[in-house]
Formats: C-alpha cells, structure tokens, sequence
C-alpha cells in the first residue's frame, strides 16, 4: 500500500539554514491532548463510570456528550493548521472512556474529511480512562500496536495495581519508520514527592523498549507523547528518560524535549492554583534532529491555546476552559492546552 503523495501538503517555511535563506518543504503535525474525562452516556458496571452517566453527578447526557464532541472537534480541527491544513496526521489523546467515543469523535463534520482511524486497547484502569492513537491514513499507515500495561505494587496489600497502558505504535509517517508512545503517567494525587516514584516506573517501561528499539538501530524514529503529569524538568523526564533539552547535545540515540524552554518562560498547558504546569509533551529521538536522509526532521514545538479554549473571566480567567466544572458541564474544552510539534522534510533547495 502507497501513500497518497498527492494529498500531502506542501508549504513553504523561511529556513535560515547554512547557504539557503528559503526552502520548499512539506509539513507534519503531530499532537497530544488530554480530552478530559470523554465519556459516553452508558453506565459500564466493569469501571468507575457513574459520575458520567445521565443519572450521575455530572449529567453526561446524550446533549452534553454530543456538545464536548463538538467542543473537542473545533480544537482539533485547528491545530496546526498555519503550516499543514490537514492539521494533526497523528494525535495522542488521553482521558477516553473506549473505542466507541474515538469513532463518534473522528465522524464528526469537522474532522470526516480527515477520516481518522484510531488505534485503542482497554487498559485496566481503576476509573476506565484510556490512552489512543488517531491517525490520518494519507500520512500513515500502521504496522503493530500493543498495549504497555504499568503495574506498581499496592503499599498496603503489595499486590499488584495498574495505571493507564503505554500504547506502543509502529508505522510509516510518510516514507519514515516510527514509533510512536501514548503515555498517561499516574496523577500526583498524595502528592508530587510521595506519587514520584509511580510515574518514574511508568517511564522506566517505556525507555525499556526505546533502549531496546535503539539497540536494532541506534537512528530509529522516535515520537514518545502524553500527559506525563510531570514537568521538564521532574526525574521521570529528566532521568529516567534521560533527555536532552538542547538541540545541539542530543546524542545519537538519545530523546529530545523541546518543551523544556517552554516550561522555563513559565508557560504551561495546565494550571492548578494559581501556577502552572507543563504536563502535556511530546519527546522525539535524535534521529528527528540531525536526520541522515531526506527524512523529516523537527522543526518547531506549541502550545495550542486559542483564546476561545481559554476561560475569559471569573476565578479561572486565563486556564484552560474546562468540560466540567462544579460538577456540572461546563460547555468547555479540557483542563490542559493540546500540545504540537511540526516536522518538516525539505524539498527543492534554492540558493540565494
């Protein structure tokens, strides 16, 4: 099967790179979002899903459900749009209750054209939120998927407990081989100290497998995505996963983080009493950096936030204007900004 080139989008981007002050090149999204509690409007007995049913605190009836799908797709349908007008050919997503709300969310008339595909497992979750991958089959086409499981063992029983899976994907984003990492690492509940060490293991099984994809090839493609529910600079990120946050010192093999520099300026994606946090990040390999071929390669990192996602007034002015709050619906997005970055490959190089 070949990708349709012909669909592809072609922009142009001013490069001051060496000798070439503009290059034609052609762009990829790739995006991460936390939809914020997406559920659908039926009680599952097998998760903790009564808050979202009609009957439940949070009144998720059929008219709420179909509006956050609304909301959710008017987002979506933007990002990234200034450099590529088919917007994200991957988007990571987190907080889904199942297949069934992928499927309604990729039909909805703002993102149809786009015919997205998504790539789900049920993880064993206690509250039955989930980890996807939707992709747009003009930039990609799947090779494998499985599913991560993240077990700690539980202080009180030391029996095993799990968190969300890590969804592992392998494919090929236009002519590139990549591998792709979902991750909804576990919140901070008891802390950000105390919880530290669930998240650190949780990172610890996805460089697991990124150690043993760079030992097969040390220049694999790498995208590693989610609401990691730590920052930059947190031991998860800056140890376990051993990143770099400068350009220029990423090892061959090793991770990038370009949000870093975000994090630093005090931008975030999140925000929590009145600080903010940069939850939501996507990592790639150095292969991403310093590309041996006419592969894409990185170009720039965002952070999407549009003032219409934005709360304009009230205690929250400023923060990410949430679905639910107060317990009840709150006719908003999410609680965290998306995050992007752009890849480009170059085309048709021109001198001066």
């Amino acid at each position: 099967m070949k990708l349709k080139k012909t669909l592809l989008t072609t922009v142009f981007l001013t490069l001051f790179v060496s000798s070439y002050s503009q290059q034609k090149a052609k762009a990829i999204c790739v995006a991460f979002y936390n939809f914020e509690n997406y559920f659908d409007t039926i009680n599952n007995p097998e998760i903790n899903d009564d808050d979202f049913t009609p009957e439940g605190n949070m009144g998720n009836t059929a008219k709420v459900f179909n509006q956050k799908t609304t909301n959710l797709a008017q987002v979506v349908s933007k990002i990234g749009t200034e450099l590529t007008p088919d917007g994200p050919a991957l988007l990571g997503v987190s907080e889904i209750e199942n297949i069934d709300v992928l499927l309604h969310f990729a039909q909805h008339p703002l993102l149809s054209a786009r015919n997205y595909k998504p790539i789900h497992f049920d993880s064993k979750d206690a509250r039955g939120i989930d980890v996807a991958l939707l992709y747009n089959p003009n930039y990609f086409i799947p090779i494998q998927s499985t599913s991560l499981e993240v077990s700690m063992p539980n202080e009180k029983s030391g029996k095993p407990y799990y968190t969300r899976d890590i969804l592992w994907t392998t494919g090929i984003l236009d002519g590139d081989t990549t591998h792709i990492f979902v991750n909804h690492w576990p919140s901070r509940r008891g802390g950000e100290k105390k919880s530290s060490p669930k998240r650190e293991a949780a990172a610890a099984v996805a460089k697991h497998i990124i150690d043993s994809i760079m030992e097969t090839n040390i220049e694999s493609r790498v995208i590693l995505m989610g609401d990691l529910n730590d920052d930059p600079t947190n031991k998860s990120i800056k140890k376990v996963l051993n990143v770099s946050y400068e350009k220029d010192t990423t090892a061959q093999g090793k991770l990038f983080n370009p949000f870093y520099d975000f994090y630093i300026k005090g931008n975030g994606t999140l925000a929590y009493q009145d600080a903010w946090n940069l939850f939501d990040q996507i990592i790639v390999s150095e292969a991403y950096i310093n590309p041996k071929t006419n592969s894409y390669q990185f170009y720039k990192a965002g952070i999407f936030k549009p003032p219409f996602i934005i709360e304009q007034e009230g205690r929250y002015k400023g923060y990410p204007k949430r679905s639910f709050a107060g317990g009840k619906f709150n006719n908003g997005y999410s609680d965290h900004f998306p995050s992007y970055i752009i890849l480009i490959k170059r085309l048709n190089l021109q001198n001066d």
